[in-house]
């Protein structure tokens, strides 16, 4: 970014976008500027949504409790892009929700749960506002029982989970070892009982990934019935360790940043071909989302039937023209590798 840009800002702007500002006007902008480790979320003037079109946004009602992760996965950008995690006061988000009138919502949040004391301080709070609320969380939230029953009474009704992966291997070397095949079953039913539906998101691409890792992941998505699965092709963002990793391996074949989307192939799998990650990728999102398959799944729960019929159908529709997606095909050494192919 340095090279195309007269100043690069680094982290949150709350800080350092004012200083910027600052300082163009006063003829010195500096060519980088980097979020400070002082930052506090308390305070903050509510967002001013109404500036917004509306008419361009599914929902204008999103909100921020926590920003930050504590978890250290091997391909997430986060750690490295947004340093600690930090926390906003209960009362700040009550009150930015309250003054939005908002009674449906989205928390924004990587990990809502990951301070068990704040989510349940901050699902307390949520019950007397009568809204319902989607957001993010890992394996863990369904541990906790008290957790769960606060989540489902302050209105929680969807909750996005990365699984990531069914190897053990994989995940640890992802560092999401808390993640375990074992208990997905136990953790998708847990929520399901208290009527929150459940986004899944696998990884396909791991160094312990086979040809039989896509079909095995489709039929636990079955299984448990996952109300809207998501796959994405492990991409090496650079800064993070899994980048770091597979350049001193030799095995990054391209950066072309505008194919670090999650889904391209931008390095060799270890044991695949590029075209064989590609290829099977797109067919474990056809096979997850042929119309028998989202019966399967969606038959027999009591989730928002009416949302996630839709969503699955919007998602049945991306299935079946990823191909579109797909953009170029690379020449690399001697040889053709399939990053996304064009049709």
């Amino acid at each position: 970014a340095a090279r195309r840009a007269d100043s690069v800002v680094v982290g949150y702007a709350e800080q350092t976008w004012p200083q910027l500002l600052r300082d163009f006007v006063a003829g010195r902008l500096r060519p980088r500027y980097v979020q400070g480790a002082d930052l506090s979320l308390a305070g903050l003037p509510f967002p001013r949504r109404d500036l917004l079109p509306a008419p361009r946004y599914a929902t204008m009602n999103t909100f921020e409790a926590t920003r930050g992760c504590i978890h250290h996965c091997e391909f997430c950008v986060v750690p490295t892009a947004w340093g600690r995690p930090v926390q906003r006061p209960v009362a700040d988000v009550v009150a930015d929700i309250r003054q939005k009138g908002a009674r449906q919502l989205i928390f924004l949040d990587l990990d809502l749960v990951a301070d068990l004391g704040y989510a349940k301080e901050l699902f307390s709070a949520l019950i007397p506002l009568r809204v319902t609320w989607g957001g993010l969380a890992t394996t863990l939230i369904a541990r906790d029982e008290e957790l769960l029953d606060l989540a489902a009474r302050s209105g929680c009704r969807g909750i996005l989970i990365g699984f990531e992966s069914l190897s053990h291997d994989s995940l640890r070397e992802a560092n999401k070892i808390f993640n375990t095949r074992q208990s997905y079953h136990e953790v998708v039913a847990r929520l399901h009982d208290r009527r929150i539906a459940i986004m899944g998101c696998f990884v396909f691409g791991f160094d312990h990934d086979t040809h039989e890792t896509f079909d095995a992941t489709v039929e636990l998505v079955l299984e448990t019935k996952i109300d809207l699965p998501r796959y994405a092709i492990l991409t090496p963002f650079p800064g993070t360790p899994l980048y770091n990793r597979l350049e001193r391996e030799g095995r990054i074949l391209t950066k072309d940043w505008t194919l670090y989307d999650g889904q391209h192939v931008v390095f060799q799998p270890r044991h695949l071909s590029p075209e064989e990650l590609l290829r099977s990728t797109e067919r474990a999102w056809k096979q997850t989302y042929s119309y028998r398959a989202i019966a399967k799944r969606l038959l027999g729960t009591r989730n928002l039937l009416h949302i996630a019929i839709p969503a699955n159908l919007g998602y049945r529709y991306y299935a079946y023209r990823l191909h579109r997606y797909y953009t170029c095909d690379w020449q690399l050494g001697g040889g053709v590798a399939i990053l996304g192919a064009s049709r």
